[in-house]
């Protein structure tokens, strides 16, 4: 499979349009089943960390307050994506940010978001939820350090992503599994999916 960058955001709320912005930033680069290079950083967009974030992330104002500009991390950011499709569990959510902030640069996303988590409730509609942490759990995948900060979650998506990929390919038989593969597969029906799978297989 061709190489992948999944996102995730640390925030000091829900939505950029209501004046929230992005506190933390971690991208994995994810090819061929495996972490091949990680960014993270904190970022000071000039906001205070509501304490209820603060309780849940362990990510203060003051913390946010010494960190590069948001500008800076969002510049490198991009510039270490490149033209590579993104990925997000909840992706709704991070793709916000993600365009939210570029287009503080005047930047535009290029490529589009797949969501892992849409992928699991196609493709793992017996998980009890299909939060990162129970997925992690269920499907027993590596411990990658404290949820709710970026990097953590960021390569627990990747790991995640890793095992549907493996799936697709050992349970469905498709011999090629791609990002397109990915979007088209979140917009199926979860219904249909086994007459979709069946057909890519064949």
């Amino acid at each position: 499979m061709e190489r992948l960058a999944v996102i995730d955001f640390e925030t000091s709320g829900l939505s950029p349009a209501t004046g929230c912005r992005a506190t933390e930033i971690a991208i994995v680069l994810l090819e061929d089943g495996a972490i091949v290079e990680r960014y993270q950083s904190l970022m000071n967009a000039g906001v205070a960390v509501p304490s209820f974030i603060e309780q849940l992330t362990g990510i203060s104002t003051a913390m946010v307050r010494a960190a590069p500009p948001a500008a800076q991390v969002m510049a490198e950011a991009a510039a270490f994506v490149g033209s590579a499709p993104l990925v997000a569990h909840n992706a709704s959510f991070d793709q916000k940010f993600w365009d939210a902030e570029l287009g503080r640069l005047g930047l535009t996303r290029k490529q589009s978001f797949a969501c892992s988590m849409r992928l699991a409730r196609r493709l793992l509609p017996e998980a009890p939820n299909h939060k990162l942490g129970t997925l992690a759990r269920q499907l027993a995948l590596p411990a990658t350090g404290r949820a709710h900060r970026a990097l953590a979650d960021a390569e627990m998506a990747a790991h995640l992503v890793a095992r549907l990929e493996r799936l697709l390919r050992e349970r469905h038989g498709l011999a090629r599994v791609d990002h397109a593969l990915l979007c088209r597969l979140e917009t199926v029906p979860k219904a249909r999916i086994p007459d979709f799978l069946n057909r890519l297989a064949t």
